[in-house]
């Protein structure tokens, strides 16, 4: 028996690898800032990529033994006109650079792209306090809005009616959050009675965003921004602690992007088809990616790469393999990056039509 959700997005959202959202820019700029936080004590560190005009060269981004970096010049002026606005969450023990691909492509295409580093679940803070606090992570994204949208002389002027959120893991739990989910604790504990197995529940313990009464009551809160018009999923995780509720009334337009490699910890069928099949037909689109791993949403990985990251800490060589007689994950890239770039400019000229 056919899938009608299946069936229905199928028939809409085969799209094409040489979409582009905006017209290509040549000069990319890159700035790297810490956002203070007296009241939290929660710094973040930003770095936004945009549309720049400068002759000068270029330079590796996030480039290192391990991972592939992208080319941009920092502290470029920034192109005076408006552009919309897309943010980045990484997942669980990630970092801002994981995603430098996905930011590179779409400033070329004239998106200013910010990204933070979430405190207590990034690679270089693991702090146990900062971790608990869930809750926190779509905030984060929107003080990236607020200091982006507050400083055009810097990062060029946003769209206020284009603004974006994009995330991976459980990046793409947070990118849900800020756009009106609502997680239900106790509905995710009695799922991860039966199934155990799966990463998210893992990850989730040991979080303990639910330790105290207080950080409980502030995770099933409201964590919606409204200034965000669009979001999506690469391959998300703790979906399932979202309440259907609010899945079907999601005010915002949704692409869930999901790897289609066999997984045991994370498999697409429990975490984004379940997703897919929650949110509102008419603004969600569901594409699985065959030969994607969770990982492939992740920076390349150069050719000794596997070998250092299992040197350093077993089990991490992982990060590197896509799905069984993949495809070279920068061309996975290349459909991902045109994916979210069509799905965008659609959204885009869907709002301008109302």
């Amino acid at each position: 028996m056919i899938n009608p959700l299946k069936a229905a997005l199928a028939a809409s959202l085969v799209i094409g690898l040489s979409t582009s959202a905006l017209a290509d820019i040549s000069a990319i700029g890159f700035q790297s800032t810490i956002l203070p936080d007296p009241q939290h004590k929660r710094p973040l560190e930003m770095v936004v990529w945009y549309p720049g005009t400068t002759t000068t060269t270029a330079q590796l981004i996030a480039d290192d033994a391990v991972f592939v970096g992208a080319s941009a010049v920092r502290d470029a002026p920034p192109v005076a006109s408006e552009h919309p606005l897309v943010v980045l969450s990484h997942g669980y023990r990630g970092n801002w650079s994981n995603q430098a691909w996905l930011a590179s492509a779409l400033a070329h295409q004239g998106y200013i792209v910010a990204a933070v580093n979430h405190p207590g679940t990034t690679t270089h803070d693991r702090s146990a306090v900062a971790a608990a606090q869930l809750w926190l992570r779509p905030a984060d994204l929107s003080r990236a809005i607020d200091a982006v949208t507050s400083q055009p002389d810097k990062f060029g002027a946003v769209d206020k009616g284009r603004i974006a959120v994009v995330g991976h893991s459980l990046g793409g739990w947070t990118a849900l959050e800020i756009a009106g989910a609502r997680f239900d604790p106790d509905l995710f504990a009695g799922d991860c009675k039966i199934h155990p197995q799966l990463s998210s529940c893992k990850v989730y313990r040991q979080m303990t965003p639910v330790s105290t009464p207080e950080l409980k009551t502030a995770l099933a809160g409201d964590l919606r921004d409204q200034r965000v018009t669009a979001v999506i999923s690469l391959d998300l995780g703790l979906s399932r602690g979202m309440t259907s509720q609010s899945l079907a009334t999601l005010p915002v337009p949704t692409l869930v992007i999901a790897a289609g490699a066999p997984s045991q910890d994370l498999p697409a069928a429990l975490e984004s088809v379940d997703l897919a099949k929650r949110l509102p037909l008419a603004s969600t689109r569901y594409i699985e990616i065959a030969d994607a791993s969770h990982f492939s949403f992740m920076s390349q990985c150069k050719p000794v790469a596997e070998a250092l990251l299992e040197e350093d800490s077993p089990g991490d060589g992982i990060i590197c393999r896509d799905g069984e007689n993949a495809r070279p994950r920068a061309v996975i890239q290349q459909q991902v990056t045109s994916l979210i770039s069509d799905f965008l400019a659609k959204t885009a000229s869907s709002h301008q039509a109302l």
